[in-house]
């Protein structure tokens, strides 16, 4: 049975496009997840998918509140993601300070559009126990909500908004960038066989090796992402300057984990048990090379 894999079609995904054109669903599909990360960890629940690329801190999160749904099994972005904070184009909100006590607009609850609230909160000093938030599913549930007035703002991907920016339906009003490495790669612990789970880890970092080689920046990425997404040529070359993939997919350095949960912590949005978290208990320990 080939692997079900869940994504989001950004430009973030484009090796992974690649690789699926070239494996024609002999040993994979796709699923695509447009609501994000909070998506992705349901359907790994509700046994829709057994692979899952997605948000670092929400699949670390995950899995600190208590999830045994997935395992951390690779890496799949090792650059920050750039979370900006857009508001409706006629409101009354200027800049990330006027958003203190007001309601902000997530896809899901546990996704990372609700993590990066925090992560603005505690840079911003404000408390993190009172937070409200409305659940808006998609970003064109997030615009409608900032544009109708029932929440103040939300966050998401700078380039994967700005095309809304752009035609005016929205405005940027500031951005936080995460703390940490934006993309990992999960697995549920016992429906993705191990087998089959090096293999796909394998050819995946053959792809993003590819995708992130200078030769290809250079010329087809850019070509790849405009055919695929749209975006204009000056955004895509924007965009490739500041992200980075990882040489080996399989492999999750222990600081991405740790300095993850301790930023997490001090937002208040984990609790640590008894005795602290353990690295080994967020990877699937014969699959990942801790480094």
């Amino acid at each position: 049975m080939p692997l079900r894999v869940g994504f989001v079609r950004e430009h973030f995904s484009s090796p992974l496009l690649q690789f699926a054109e070239a494996d024609g669903g002999k040993t994979f599909t796709l699923v695509e997840c447009p609501s994000g990360t909070g998506q992705l960890i349901g359907r790994l629940e509700n046994n829709e998918i057994d692979v899952a690329i997605a948000l670092t801190d929400p699949l670390i999160s995950g899995i600190a509140k208590g999830s045994k749904a997935y395992k951390l099994v690779g890496s799949y972005v090792t650059t920050p993601l750039n979370w900006a904070v857009i508001t409706g184009k006629n409101s009354e909100y200027n800049s990330i300070a006027d958003l203190k006590g007001t309601t902000i607009g997530i896809s899901r609850y546990g996704s990372g559009s609700q993590t990066m609230a925090y992560v603005m909160a505690l840079q911003q000093g404000w408390p993190t126990n009172d937070l409200k938030f409305k659940v808006n599913n998609d970003i064109r549930g997030l615009l409608d909500s900032v544009n109708d007035g029932s929440t103040s703002a939300f966050m998401w991907e700078w380039f994967t908004t700005k095309p809304f920016v752009d035609a005016g339906e929205a405005r940027f009003i500031g951005s936080v960038p995460t703390p940490w490495p934006s993309w990992l790669i999960a697995a549920h612990p016992e429906r993705a066989p191990a087998d089959s789970l090096r293999e796909f880890l394998g050819t995946l970092s053959t792809y993003v090796r590819e995708f992130n080689s200078r030769e290809n920046r250079a010329g087809p990425d850019v070509q790849f992402i405009s055919e695929k997404f749209g975006y204009p040529e000056e955004d895509i070359l924007a965009w490739l300057k500041t992200v980075g993939y990882p040489e080996d997919c399989a492999a999750i350095p222990r600081k991405v984990i740790t300095e993850t949960l301790d930023v997490l912590l001090e937002a208040g949005f984990v609790h640590a048990p008894e005795g602290g978290f353990q690295v080994e208990q967020f990877v699937d320990t014969e699959l990942v090379h801790l480094t």
